[in-house]
């Protein structure tokens, strides 16, 4: 049985399954749940400085994209940090870290962007046990316009400043927390690495409006004829997190800072292609909030399953294994070249691969009478079109063929070598080179 246990900063969970700092993790009540349902560790709800209370709307705090099934695809929004006194944050969470040790237990903060704000808060969360503090540089709604959250996360001296004076005051792991809203995100981690941050997770909410009311005419969640832009999560934001966490990952600068996935992460498969990535754990939020605790029986039990098969006896097996494959669109290798195949066995002649084909891309399909649908390998371009919007798994394939070769199958010679598109005669820049 695959080893789950996690050492990540030297802090061990027995699963690399953590909850992200939000609404489930506000409280000792939901953080005990969460580890009697068996999460590795949490990211407590962030803390905020001593002060002017946080007052959160009390209206609607959620907006929602969803799939055709009604199946929740992304959630923005618009809530505050923690309300709740620090004080009583902090004394929930030195009863929790007291009563579960073996699990990870880390406070989220945001503070103003002043020495002595930092200055007084850390040592009163070190006295919780916590196992480390992340920086929530990242929550692109309501603070930001206090000066806090992206507002320093799109700032990388910013970043740099405030790490330094976090690593100056604690002596524990520090996680500078990401914000996605910025075009560089390989910046932003490099001015944490320079600060001194021990680790980066990624990503925070992304900037959104994800609806419109068109009887009130005003964005959703509405309160009171108004709306605002929020921070947008779940399993739509995943492409746009694993790209970011590569981006870390193979990036000369920030080469071996340790990583934790955040974005969208729902299912074993979603971590695994994190891990494979290049991030040390994940951080989960939506998937909970969406199905409850217990989903993480799942993750935990598909991950360990697919270890075994692949014969990985811990994650540190295959961390970062799929980074050396990360590339710029130059290097890829134009002699590579597939064509569509079409299981006649399998196709149940729906014919939306003819539809994209002949609407959208390359009139490679053919339709006969009797709706058997064939391709055209002249006019075969390998886009992979058809096999993205065929609703039937596995009906139509990709196949390689090798350049120059007669394709058995059709008898027609495999267009010769394209060359390498850093040299190719289409490429500006090689022209330029000339």
């Amino acid at each position: 049985m695959a080893d789950l246990t996690t050492n990540f900063l030297g802090i061990s969970s027995p699963n690399p399954f953590w909850l992200a700092s939000a609404p489930p993790t506000d409280k000792e009540y939901n953080v005990r749940r969460a580890f009697e349902a068996g999460w590795g560790g949490v990211v407590w709800k962030t803390l905020g400085a001593e002060g002017p209370p946080v007052v959160n709307v009390n209206g609607p705090r959620y907006g929602a994209i969803y799939g055709a099934d009604r199946r929740l695809l992304g959630l923005n929004n618009i809530e505050l940090i923690t309300d709740r006194p620090l004080e009583t944050n902090l004394e929930e969470m030195a009863r929790v870290k007291a009563d579960y040790p073996d699990r990870a237990l880390i406070a989220s903060i945001m503070v103003p962007c002043d020495e002595a704000s930092w200055k007084a808060i850390l040592p009163r969360v070190a006295e919780t046990g916590a196992d480390g503090i992340e920086l929530n540089f990242g929550c692109p709604h309501g603070m930001a316009e206090r000066g806090m959250g992206s507002a320093v996360g799109q700032v990388p001296e910013y970043i740099e400043m405030v790490t330094r004076w976090c690593k100056q005051y604690y002596d524990k792991p520090v996680i500078v927390k990401l914000t996605p809203n910025i075009t560089d995100i390989r910046m932003p981690a490099e001015a944490a690495k320079n600060g001194g941050a021990d680790a980066v997770s990624l990503i925070n909410t992304i900037n959104s409006i994800t609806s419109v009311d068109l009887d009130m005419m005003a964005p959703q969640p509405t309160i009171d004829g108004k709306g605002t832009h929020g921070g947008y999560c779940g399993p739509a934001v995943k492409p746009i997190a694993m790209n970011m966490v590569a981006e870390i990952a193979r990036n000369p600068a920030t080469h071996g800072l340790p990583i934790s996935g955040i974005g969208g992460i729902t299912t074993w498969r979603d971590a695994a292609e994190f891990m494979a990535l290049g991030a040390g754990n994940v951080q989960v939020c939506t998937a909970a909030m969406t199905y409850g605790f217990k989903i993480v029986e799942e993750m935990k039990r598909g991950l360990s399953q697919w270890m075994d098969d692949k014969g990985y006896t811990k994650t540190s097996d295959f961390i970062g294994m799929a980074v050396p494959n990360v590339t710029d669109w130059q290097y890829l290798n134009l002699n590579y070249i597939t064509k569509a195949r079409i299981s006649q066995d399998d196709c149940i002649k729906c014919g939306r691969c003819f539809a994209a084909c002949e609407d959208t891309s390359h009139q490679a399909i053919t339709m006969s009478e009797d709706r058997v649908f064939e391709v055209q390998d002249d006019e075969c371009v390998a886009c992979n079109l058809c096999v993205d919007v065929c609703p039937v798994d596995n009906c139509i394939t990709m196949e390689r063929v090798a350049p120059g070769e007669v394709d058995q199958r059709t008898g027609q010679v495999v267009p010769a070598e394209y060359g390498n598109w850093t040299t190719h005669p289409n490429n500006p820049m090689a022209k330029a080179a000339e």
